[in-house]
């Protein structure tokens, strides 16, 4: 398709791929259920995620000791910065920028990561993506959401001089600019399906759009998201001449993830959330401490409204069964997520798709199995719930991480630890032990303990690895303990997820000058 690749540049051309990284070769799973044998059924192993969404203590077994430059080498492995570009030596964006990491549990690595800045308007995307039965959704995600939620950000008539290039052949300006770690793969293999789905998209909000109109963003987001979820299930129903293609649409369709995307535009914050991703912002207050403020709900049994919505969605008769062991269908623990077609597709259309689908899908048993009691799809909708904040001075950073990062550290564990990281004030808790008998001599080595921690705690020269150091090395005094973090590090894959999920994390830190101009200039 002519210019393709001119919209899509900015993309790396080549590819570093860690082994964790890979883009995914096999199908990997979310490990057996704790204390438990692993399942027969590897492919099916997704539905056994734990109820307690509690994972075992410090590995008993024997694990290899790392050393702290090994373990240096582990946690820095995927890390990326960015700091936005100043103007005439001024910061005139209110991000200043982000910090990223990422830590796998699942082999490969089902979580993806997506920064990016809009070049055709204004604003800087970030998401976060948790996978789950593989990581082909997440991927496709990663790669495809940006572009949707950019498209549904132009004005009619850019969208007007974007198909009239195409149209003509002539070169397209590109609508992103990544911030890639040189690990986050990127499929060429699937470019120009991607393109033509995208084109299709902006022809009909052509249609849909008038000269002048100004899309608003909250809706934007909420478009993007719908149409890519429905491109996703179209492509896998249509398939591919490409035997290739047509298998990686059909694990795309048939995997899952969720998806937690950020966008900022000056002091405009918009959260868009499908799933249990979760995004929080931290707050310095006067005296110096941060506090934490979540600005999205966890999409799962937790949240009341969300167990009211899908029972409400579906017949009385369905509602001992539509959710059991705070699972969707007694299987799912998201509520919201892009993919899983096994929860949206009737029985029929799953077999029909099914049975003119490749070879290798009739050997997935994840793919043949039907949800019990499935009598009124979809259960399952990508549709994401909005969030706008307006930001503040006191608003200093936001933390986006997928669920394996809220399953090991409290939020306001989370905003204290990088809120003292970017700051440079190690704000000290009272030292508690719980309830832990302890001598006055193991007191002593605890104190000892938080004082090189305090002394040594900027070796990391990323807040999101200075907080997976935490999230993965805490004790249960709440300090980073070197041979718990060694233990946890040097886990052998097939036991590692029965210890932690895989963790994603971005910070980004923002511009307290930049945002009190903003909001003054607003005001008068």
């Amino acid at each position: 398709m002519p210019g393709a690749w001119q919209l899509f540049r900015g993309l790396p051309r080549t590819k570093i791929l860690a082994s964790s990284l890979l883009p995914c070769q096999h199908q990997s799973h979310s490990g057996p259920v704790p204390h438990q044998a692993p399942p027969r059924h590897p492919s099916l192993s997704w539905r056994l995620r734990p109820v307690s969404r509690s994972y075992r203590a410090t590995p008993n077994l024997h694990s290899y000791t790392l050393t702290p430059p090994q373990v240096n080498s582990i946690l820095k492995a995927n890390e990326y910065s960015f700091k936005v570009p100043e103007f005439d030596g001024k910061n005139v964006s209110s991000v200043m920028g982000f910090d990223s990491n990422q830590l796998p549990a699942n082999a490969p690595i089902e979580d993806r990561r997506s920064v990016a800045t809009c070049l055709q308007t204004r604003g800087m995307l970030m998401a976060v993506f948790d996978g789950h039965a593989g990581c082909a959704c997440a991927q496709a995600l990663s790669e495809r959401l940006f572009y949707y939620i950019a498209v549904s950000l132009l004005p009619h008539e850019t969208l007007c001089e974007l198909e009239e290039a195409v149209e003509a052949g002539r070169a397209l300006s590109p609508i992103l600019q990544w911030h890639k770690h040189p690990n986050d793969y990127f499929s060429r293999e699937a470019q120009s399906l991607y393109f033509n789905s995208l084109r299709t998209y902006w022809q009909e909000l052509i249609d849909l759009s008038s000269p002048g109109e100004v899309p608003e963003t909250g809706e934007a987001l909420l478009n993007a998201f719908k149409r890519l979820d429905n491109d996703l299930s179209l492509e896998a129903q249509v398939g591919d001449p490409n035997a290739y293609l047509h298998y990686w649409v059909l694990r795309v369709a048939f995997s899952g993830a969720t998806a937690c995307v950020v966008h900022i535009d000056g002091s405009d914050l918009f959260i868009a959330n499908s799933g249990d991703g979760r995004a929080v912002l931290g707050v310095q207050e006067e005296d110096g401490s941060f506090t934490a403020h979540t600005l999205s709900n966890d999409h799962n049994a937790q949240n009341e409204d969300e167990l009211a919505r899908i029972r409400g969605e579906h017949p009385p008769s369905e509602k001992k069964t539509v959710i059991r062991q705070d699972r969707l269908l007694g299987l799912l623990m998201p509520f919201r997520a892009f993919g899983d077609v096994k929860f949206k597709w009737s029985i029929e259309l799953q077999k029909r798709v099914l049975e003119s689908g490749p070879d290798q899908l009739h050997e997935n048993e994840h793919t043949k199995f039907i949800p019990p009691n499935y009598h009124t799809p979809p259960y399952l909708t990508a549709e994401p719930e909005i969030t706008h904040h307006r930001l503040r001075p006191q608003d200093r950073f936001l933390v986006i991480g997928s669920d394996g990062l809220w399953e090991t550290l409290h939020r306001q564990e989370v905003v204290r630890v990088v809120g003292g990281y970017l700051t440079g004030s190690q704000q000290q808790q009272p030292l508690t032990v719980g309830g832990y008998k302890v001598t006055l001599g193991q007191m002593q080595g605890l104190l000892e303990e938080r004082k090189a921690r305090t002394s040594s705690a900027f070796e990391d020269q990323n807040a999101a690895t200075h907080l997976m150091r935490h999230a993965v090395g805490n004790n249960e005094f709440g300090t980073v303990d070197h041979e718990r973090l060694s233990k946890m590090l040097s886990l052998p894959e097939e036991l590692a997820r029965m210890y932690r999920d895989d963790i994603t994390i971005i910070v980004s830190q923002f511009n307290p000058h930049v945002i009190g101009s903003q909001r003054r200039e607003n005001q008068s």
